[in-house]
């Protein structure tokens, strides 16, 4: 298990995040920015959301499941492509960035679950886990906080993440299909540009 990230480093990359958005937005060009803090320089996986204000509807989302950039740079990244690139919306505006809060999730590093396909179901703390689910070449992610926000059961979660992956909910039981549980950390704007929490 990875060390933990604190409040102030969560307060950090979130205001990081609204920054890159921002300086894109401006400008058309990526964010630069440096940092020499050891802590931020870690490779880890992570997401960045944006969601509307007050109703809190998705607006974008886009990260790396996998420790592939340092914490730094995935944000910087992650929330350029979610306000910009995510399929699923459009562009965000310059005039839409004071009605989104931004929500960062760090990740713990993705472990198969493993010991029979009857067994998937009860290895997932709804919650607690987020997944990934792969099969002949698709591939589907839901984080951790998704399960809760709709109270689904861990099999719901588990035909959710094959809709996400573009495969028949249900695929999970068969051969061929692998199945991958994180948890994450995630800090979020109470409001937008404002106080930061972790849930």
């Amino acid at each position: 298990m990875n060390e933990k990230f604190s409040l102030k480093d969560g307060s950090e990359l979130i205001a990081l995040a609204r920054k890159s958005i921002r300086y894109t937005s401006a400008s058309g060009k990526k964010l630069s920015e440096k940092t020499g803090k050891k802590r931020l320089l870690e490779k880890r996986g992570c997401f960045v959301t944006l969601n509307t204000f007050p109703d809190r509807e998705l607006r974008g989302c886009i990260g790396f499941p996998y420790p592939i950039l340092p914490v730094w740079s995935a944000i910087i990244e992650g929330a350029v492509q979610a306000a910009f690139n995510d399929p699923r919306f459009p562009k965000l505006q310059a005039s839409e960035l004071d009605k989104v809060v931004l929500e960062i999730s760090i990740l713990t590093l993705p472990e198969e679950i493993t010991g029979g396909k009857s067994g998937i179901a009860e290895d997932i703390i709804v919650g607690k886990d987020g997944l990934i689910v792969k099969k002949g070449g698709h591939s589907g992610l839901l984080l951790p906080q998704v399960a809760s926000e709709y109270s689904w059961s861990p099999e719901t979660f588990l035909d959710e993440c094959c809709r996400k992956a573009s495969i028949i909910p249900g695929s999970w039981r068969q051969a061929g299909c692998s199945v991958f549980k994180f948890q994450a950390q995630i800090f979020s704007e109470k409001e937008p540009d404002g106080e930061v929490e972790e849930h």
